[in-house]
């Protein structure tokens, strides 16, 4: 193991959309068992503090593969095609017709049964558009059409940290 290997390297896991979440788990507690500071109490401060930074990288490492959106986007920049969020916003005319309709639906449910069906349609369509990224990433291996797609997810996941925000407001 190498501090400065990519994600799955470290994890020995394939560089793949698609993870056994599981497997995963597992892999995690392994390598953290592994580099535990507590491991190296009796071998001094500088090896406690080589333990904590490959604790640390383990974290990371982990957090961003158990997440969909930022497995994806981690995959498509290993692949060269950073998502470049912050500067490439350009979404197909539907898509934001559709996140347009979204939030209409949304400033105009009255009561917590219209935002619980919108989550719900949201989250269904968020789910076909990871399920769309994997194939892009793993059958297709187009790295630059998968940044768009995380691009778009990353507008759906947005919009329901909003409705979630909602649905707390509504329920308090």
């Amino acid at each position: 193991m190498k501090i400065d290997d990519d994600d799955f390297t470290l994890f020995g896991l394939a560089p793949r959309f698609a993870q056994d979440r599981d497997e995963l788990d597992a892999r995690w507690r392994a390598l953290q068992a592994e580099v535990h500071p507590d491991r190296f109490a009796s071998e001094g401060a500088a090896a406690q503090r080589l333990a904590m930074q490959w604790a640390v990288r383990v974290n990371e490492a982990y957090r961003r593969l158990k997440d969909p959106l930022q497995r994806g986007a981690y995959l498509c920049e290993l692949r060269g095609a950073p998502i470049n969020a912050e500067n490439n916003t350009a979404m197909p005319p539907a898509f934001l017709m559709q996140q347009m309709q979204w939030r209409e639906a949304l400033d105009d449910a009255a009561d917590l049964a219209a935002v619980e069906r919108l989550d719900d349609e949201v989250a269904r369509q968020e789910g076909q558009l990871v399920d769309e990224l994997r194939r892009t990433l793993d059958d297709l291996q187009d790295a630059a059409a998968a940044a768009g797609q995380v691009r778009a997810l990353m507008f759906v996941h947005r919009f329901r940290d909003d409705v979630h925000r909602r649905l707390e407001a509504l329920d308090a």
